[in-house]
């Protein structure tokens, strides 16, 4: 039990000014985020945005997998989201490596072979994000009333780019 300390203490503090009690779960400002599991990624504060105000889905790449979907289709039908950002970021692990290289990776860090794991990598990180776009817009349970937009976090930057 030892092991998470460190982080209940951390969580003591946040609760004795915690703020969010009551709260509806619906996107106060109608966005939602699919973005990379990368934690130099703020999904909240690169877009000015405060707790409550969108839905996050995070994953390996940021990429729009059937999970980040049904994420989506329950966010624009039950929590008022209206805009769609998808959002992967520069010098991504699944962008900047093969397949085999990150199976080699985690076979040698795990001691077992991994080479029967799919690890999803992108080898072209705009074509990848053009695609997603596509899955979003063109999936029959997302009205064509809700906004898609591909940008490419810079994580050395902080910096947005719209490329779709």
């Amino acid at each position: 039990m030892a092991d998470f300390d460190d982080l209940l203490a951390a969580n003591a503090d946040f609760a004795r000014d915690f703020r969010y009690g009551g709260f509806d779960g619906i996107a106060q400002a109608g966005v939602a985020i699919v973005t990379c599991m990368d934690s130099r990624i703020d999904p909240l504060g690169m877009l000015g945005l405060k707790p409550g105000d969108a839905k996050i889905f995070r994953n390996p790449g940021g990429r729009i997998t059937e999970a980040a979907l049904e994420a989506i289709v329950l966010a624009v039908h039950l929590l008022n989201v209206q805009r769609v950002l998808v959002v992967p970021h520069t010098r991504c692990a699944v962008a900047s490596n093969t397949e085999a290289e990150i199976a080699a990776k985690i076979s040698e860090l795990a001691g077992t072979d991994a080479s029967w794991h799919h690890f999803h990598v992108v080898s072209d990180q705009r074509k990848a994000l053009e695609m997603d776009v596509r899955r979003v817009l063109s999936h029959p349970l997302v009205p064509e009333s809700v906004k898609v937009g591909g940008f490419l976090y810079d994580v050395d930057s902080g910096l947005l780019d719209q490329l779709v």
